[in-house]
């Protein structure tokens, strides 16, 4: 009989989905850099990088979308304690609504660029920046735009403001990520090294 190609989701894996919504809520409602523009710099794209790049891309997804759920639900999670469907009606709304496909993303990427050669921390980096440049920024863009009325320029100008703290960020869930999938090989998706009939995690 052939044996599955994946495996079911298992108690363990709502445990850790369950974490990382959580760890990106601590994030969240760290103090925030205040700049020029209408957006705080946060310390959520860490979060969501981490839950990308650490749980693979199911498990990564489910957990940034636990969290927006949570904080749409009303409880103060989001950047600066903000909560409840309000929040999207901000000029940061694009970025919020971003999170999960973002960390899809990376999980996606971080389950095949580590294969090349080269540098693993290299290709954990590029998959967390990656995401960040294809699908959080433009769909923080396309949020001051819509939602602070802002032109394709000066969104843009706004936007970039960002990117620094961006680079950093993802420098530091790579080395994050890797040390905890160098601890626990079989945590993301591809990574089993068990000829069991389950190889594949979610």
């Amino acid at each position: 009989m052939t044996a599955p190609s994946r495996r079911s989701f298992t108690p363990t894996d709502v445990a850790l989905v369950a974490v990382f919504a959580a760890l990106i809520a601590v994030l969240s409602i760290m103090p925030a850099i205040t700049i020029a523009g209408p957006v705080p710099i946060t310390l959520q794209t860490l979060g969501v990088a981490l839950a990308g790049l650490v749980l693979g891309p199911l498990r990564g997804f489910l957990a940034v979308v636990l969290y927006l759920v949570v904080g749409f639900a009303g409880l103060p999670v989001f950047a600066g304690g903000a909560a409840g469907l309000a929040v999207l009606g901000k000029p940061s709304a694009g970025y919020l609504l971003s999170f999960p496909v973002a960390a899809l993303v990376a999980g996606l990427l971080v389950t095949v660029l580590p294969r090349l050669p080269g540098p693993r921390y290299l290709w954990y980096f590029l998959s967390g920046i990656a995401a960040s440049i294809l699908v959080i920024h433009p769909a923080g863009i396309l949020g001051l735009m819509v939602n602070a009325n802002m032109s394709l320029g000066k969104a843009f100008l706004t936007d970039i403001a960002f990117w620094p703290g961006d680079v950093v960020k993802n420098l530091v869930a790579a080395g994050l990520a890797l040390a905890v999938h160098k601890a626990f090989p079989d945590l993301v998706l591809g990574r089993s090294r068990k000829p069991a009939a389950a190889t594949v995690a979610v």
